[in-house]
């Protein structure tokens, strides 16, 4: 890379333009007292006077490389190195099919539950630095989308490639902590967090959320539940064989007791979004909550350029003394 080590030494070019005018002031240009110049006007001026712009050229072409020179250009490498002990975080996103309520507005578009996830998750990744972070999906069954990776472009990518309903119709809870937990166990690390995200009861899978938060404890993992959507009945855009696409309102239950006592177990915390703007919210607090320490060190090597300006610099100057007491000597 390319620097000034002295940036403030170009303040100086900030004196030529005065400089130019006092010059211009104190200059004296020779008279002769003729009583008609019509004797002399056919007379053209020579190259060597139609080139005396070069003298007061150099010594202003010599200054500002001066300037330059004194400025220290500098060209090198620097390198950062960064150590951090990030936390792991998976998140474990519901993907049933009560997740297609249209009940949130994002940019102001009704969406459904998913995909206003999916923006808010998507912000919440790029904000993390040195963290582990993974993926787990549920419905009927629960697995693993993304393993625990600092690749957070992949994740966000995999990400928007979610749908609902491809990992069954109903909610199993309980497995999608249990397969969370297994993650963890992947890559050691001074502090595990799940984000669980659900909008409704688990009624399916083969471990109760009760005991899966024992294990959790066991293993001090720290569970964060979110309990996605409006309270009371959803909108749901439906294909009806007879009347076609049309919207049907239903009730969508979360459980709130079982996701506030998963956290309460694991020393996490219990939200409530019911709204894109709390969601975001939701997401901001957690960031906060789990922040990572990272430690940067700056190594830099650079070389000294400023002979490359002061040496045309030096020839600059020698040039115009040698022209103004030679071919371009003034007399007086």
């Amino acid at each position: 890379m390319f620097r000034f080590a002295d940036p403030y030494a170009f303040l100086c070019l900030l004196a030529l333009p005065a400089a130019m005018y006092v010059w211009k002031k104190r200059r004296k240009y020779p008279q002769l007292c003729a009583a008609s110049l019509s004797g002399v006007a056919d007379i053209r001026r020579s190259a060597v006077l139609r080139l005396c712009w070069i003298v007061p050229f150099l010594k202003y072409a010599a200054f500002v490389l001066l300037v330059i020179a004194l400025a220290r250009p500098q060209w090198g490498t620097r390198q950062i190195s960064m150590k951090t002990e990030g936390i792991n975080i998976v998140m474990a996103v519901d993907l049933s099919e009560s997740m297609a309520a249209l009940d949130f507005k994002q940019k102001g578009e009704i969406v459904n539950r998913l995909e206003a996830v999916k923006g808010v998750v998507q912000e919440f990744v790029g904000k993390r630095t040195g963290d582990r972070i993974g993926m787990v999906v549920f419905g009927s069954h629960a697995y693993t989308q993304v393993p625990l990776t600092r690749d957070y472009a992949t994740i966000v990518s995999i990400l928007e490639r979610l749908s609902i309903g491809s990992a069954g119709k109903s909610t199993a809870i309980g497995d999608a902590i249990g397969i969370s937990l297994k993650r963890l166990e992947d890559i050691r690390s001074k502090s595990n967090v799940i984000i669980l995200l659900t909008d409704g009861q688990s009624n399916s899978g083969e471990f109760s959320p009760g005991a899966a938060a024992e294990i959790a404890v066991i293993k001090s993992v720290r569970i964060y539940t979110i309990g996605v959507g409006s309270r009371g009945r959803a909108p749901f855009l439906i294909n009806d064989p007879v009347f076609g696409r049309r919207y049907v309102y239903q009730q969508v239950d979360i459980d709130e007791t079982t996701l506030k006592d998963i956290a309460r177990k694991t020393g996490g915390l219990y939200f409530r979004a019911e709204n894109t703007e709390g969601l975001q919210r939701i997401y901001d607090t957690i960031d906060q909550l789990e922040k990572t320490e990272v430690k940067v060190k700056t190594y830099a090597e650079f070389s000294e350029l400023y002979g490359w300006f002061l040496l045309p610099a030096i020839v600059l100057l020698m040039l115009r003394i040698i022209l103004i007491n030679t071919r371009f000597l003034r007399i007086p």
